[in-house]
């Protein structure tokens, strides 16, 4: 997906990248106590002057992401995002220098952002295929560097074995990234008034069978229940126990609940069937049909 931006919003990029990088650097000891302010006292000016201090690089990071089409301001932000995320984690007794520490959660916020936004449909939802998304343009275009050619199903293998994936994955990955969102309202042709989701088949029932199945169903629960009634006390426990719920009543446990053998359970059960079936043949021209949940 493509994003404009004003030339307002330009402006203000650039007057904020032009602030970022005429701030100074900051001396490792410098860092060492503002990193320290803020961890032991919560100093916000010590937060402010640190993040100021390397905001450059949010900015020099966005740069390496800005052929995903979003808006490079959107990128500079998550990296500050990212930077605040680091400033918060940052250990100054560690010995490692902030911006060091601060590379990794900058990457790791930009590289969200772009996952979610990048399209409509959700990419790289594993650490493998996140691995494949930002690194198969370079391995590709390093592969075709060196054949003199397209991809092709070696050049695919190889980056599969490269970034630890499977093949298919490189494959549709490979898809992915060769295509944009599309909106089901487009039109299709220059001339024609159809739009794809013209056709699109909706494989649901329609409104008309839902209320023919809807009173199918009422009609069949008429019968049965017309047709129990004639069943005695006992073949209407074992049938409903037996046909009529999710859970089935086992034999044995109704013979244990009627004092019966199971035996005789599922005697009484086939002789209440046949007794409906007699009723519900005096009802209706095809009775399996009110018989087929049973």
């Amino acid at each position: 997906m493509n994003y404009i931006e004003t030339a307002e919003t330009q402006r203000a990029n650039r007057r904020f990248i032009k602030q970022s990088i005429s701030t100074p650097m900051l001396t490792r000891e410098r860092e060492m106590e503002l990193a320290t302010r803020w961890r032991d006292d919560e100093d916000e000016v010590a937060l402010h002057e640190l993040i100021r201090a390397y905001a450059r690089l949010a900015i020099s990071t966005a740069g390496k992401y800005r052929n995903y089409g979003l808006p490079m301001s959107d990128l500079v932000q998550e990296g500050n995002v990212g930077l605040m995320l680091a400033a918060r984690r940052f250990d100054p007794e560690r010995g490692v220098r902030f911006s060091t520490y601060a590379n990794w959660w900058i990457r790791s916020a930009m590289q969200d952002f772009i996952l979610r936004n990048w399209s409509i449909v959700r990419t790289g939802t594993t650490a493998a295929q996140k691995s494949l998304f930002f690194n198969f343009r370079r391995l590709r275009a390093r592969i075709e560097g060196a054949t003199g050619g397209t991809l092709g199903t070696s050049g695919r293998k190889q980056i599969a074995e490269e970034l630890g994936v499977r093949y298919d994955e490189v494959a549709a990955m490979e898809g992915r990234l060769r295509q944009s969102d599309q909106s089901l309202n487009a039109g299709v042709g220059e001339a024609g008034e159809d739009e794809w989701q013209d056709f699109l088949v909706d494989e649901r029932p329609s409104p008309e069978d839902i209320v023919v199945q809807m009173r199918d169903n009422e009609t069949r629960s008429r019968w049965l229940a017309d047709a129990l009634k004639e069943l005695t006390a006992r073949e209407q426990t074992i049938i409903k126990e037996r046909r009529l719920r999710d859970d089935v009543v086992t034999l044995e446990a109704l013979g244990v609940e009627l004092g019966i053998s199971k035996e005789r359970v599922r005697q009484i059960e086939h002789k209440a069937l046949q007794k409906l079936r007699v009723s519900i043949e005096k009802q209706v021209e095809s009775p399996a049909d009110a018989l087929a949940d049973l």
